[in-house]
């Protein structure tokens, strides 16, 4: 085989540490140890990403923890915490309820739950008392205390830390009672639904020093923990450019959930699910809350968030000093407020780059998230995938050698996300490609969730830092709020260190 051949055919190959070499012009069976001059200059400047793995989840004092907010996103966390009814169990295919089963116990109990939709939160509670994973048969628990109101759960004695995956207009206010209260959190993004609220949030965590997880799951994927490493090593040179996206084609994508045919002012509590507005009763604005300004934050705060977390994780680049955003409502013409196809620009001048977010909730199209540097460049999704400049003086002798050849790709990591037989619908396999649902874990898949919600907890018990915390939280959003603020006022919107202007 040609070497031009070999280094094209090498994508998929994982590579550093106990995986082996990648970059091998001599990679066959009979010589799979031998170096090259590039593998050893690539492995001394990038130490090999460690498996994350959950903290010593059966040791330490028991966590007693309440759940505010029970809807889709409340019961998957509960799921990554290792809770569900008995009847989602048994609904689960063999591959998923494996995986499901094999989550580590996280030494914890659910002692509260909190939800405006009476048949939710009675669903939630079942789940929270399911301590030993059981389907319908064997099941006999009765259902954890429920409450309506979530000042009440986080006044609740029985509660050492709270769980938020409420709409994105109530995280603040509950973030910061349970703050205040000496509770610690864990937040769905984004952060907040207000610029006020980031600040509120960050001080009141602040000033009780509780252990504060933001929800990007991202953090725990390892391969951005590979391109985290890769990008800080320098092997890109001097980053420029980045461009990350979102393409989702489906009712469910595009957040237009089912609406349960009985719910109704007689099991919604419509007044306290609204916070500053006098709206009357509205069955579609309650369980599809994202598609109005009242109550979510568009694309930004949903889907933005996702991509902005990955890419701070890689460059701990923090809050732009320049936001635009422009977009519009082009495909899903069915009374929604936010756009369904969006253009974000957050400009770093001080750092000398451009970050590029575009969506379309109306294609399917994969795109990638790449980081271009001015020595070469990196592809990151189910792969990772390196190209080296053509004119690189980084890697000139390599190209010269024909080690590499610029421009075609060099895969760094294997595509797990092939592995993961359980992803059915086309939005999970959205989430598996941007690193959201699951990872590797000493050769087998794992939650991504599971393992976030493990560092927060470990936090808790040890006080070690957590993937995510209040500072990564406030750079988040501030960001989402700023893309929020240039498309609504269609302006240019700046951040001078202290303020949003």
């Amino acid at each position: 085989m040609e070497r031009r051949d070999l280094l094209k055919g090498l994508a998929g190959i994982p590579f550093l540490g106990a995986y082996g070499y990648l970059f091998a012009r001599k990679f066959t069976a009979e010589n799979a140890k031998e170096a090259t001059a590039f593998q050893k200059f690539i492995q001394s400047r990038i130490m090999p990403s460690q498996n994350t793995k959950a903290p010593s989840d059966a040791t330490g004092k028991k966590l007693r923890l309440g759940i505010v907010g029970c809807g889709g996103r409340g019961r998957y966390l509960m799921k990554s915490l290792g809770f569900m009814t008995p009847g989602d169990i048994d609904r689960m295919s063999d591959r998923q309820r494996k995986i499901f089963l094999d989550q580590p116990d996280l030494n914890i109990e659910i002692n509260g739950v909190c939800d405006l939709y009476k048949p939710r939160l009675e669903d939630a509670a079942r789940a929270a008392a399911n301590k030993d994973r059981k389907g319908t048969e064997g099941y006999n628990s009765s259902p954890v205390k429920q409450y309506g109101k979530f000042e009440n759960l986080i006044a609740s004695d029985d509660i050492d830390a709270v769980v938020i995956a409420t709409s994105d207009h109530w995280h603040g206010p509950v973030a910061v009672a349970a703050a205040n209260a000496g509770k610690h959190v864990y937040c769905e993004k984004a952060l907040t639904h207000k610029i006020e609220d980031v600040f509120e949030v960050r001080d009141a965590v602040k000033a009780n020093r509780i252990v504060f997880q933001l929800g990007h799951q991202n953090r725990q994927a390892e391969n951005y923990k590979m391109a985290a490493n890769v990008a800080q090593a320098g092997l890109l040179g001097n980053i420029n450019l980045i461009e990350t996206t979102t393409n989702r084609n489906s009712p469910n994508g595009a957040w237009v959930y089912d609406i349960p045919e009985d719910a109704g002012p007689h099991n919604v509590d419509w007044e306290r699910f609204l916070r500053d507005t006098n709206t009357p009763f509205n069955k579609e604005h309650f369980f599809r809350w994202r598609l109005f300004w009242d109550y979510g934050t568009g694309l930004n705060g949903d889907l933005l968030t996702h991509e902005y977390d990955a890419i701070n994780q890689m460059l701990k680049m923090g809050i732009p000093e320049i936001v635009t955003t422009t977009g519009g409502i082009y495909h899903w013409k069915d009374g929604r407020e936010v756009p369904d196809v969006q253009q974000t620009v957050l400009e770093y001048p001080e750092k000398n780059f451009s970050l590029l977010y575009s969506a379309s909730l109306a294609s399917n199209m994969y795109r990638p998230k790449k980081l271009m540097g001015d020595e070469a460049s990196l592809e990151i999704g189910g792969t990772l995938k390196l190209y080296v400049d053509s004119g690189s003086h980084l890697y000139e002798d390599y190209i010269k050698s024909e080690d590499i050849v610029p421009n075609e790709p060099i895969g760094l990591t294997k595509d797990y996300q092939a592995q993961v037989d359980a992803i059915s619908s086309a939005t999970e396999k959205y989430f598996a490609s941007r690193g959201l649902l699951y990872t590797s874990q000493g050769g087998r898949i794992i939650d991504t969730a599971h393992l976030h919600l493990a560092d927060w907890l470990n936090g808790v018990r040890t006080g070690a830092p957590v993937s995510c915390g209040i500072d990564e939280a406030f750079e988040e959003g501030i960001t989402a709020m700023m893309a929020t603020k240039a498309y609504r006022e269609k302006r240019v919107v700046r951040w001078d260190g202290e303020k949003v202007w």
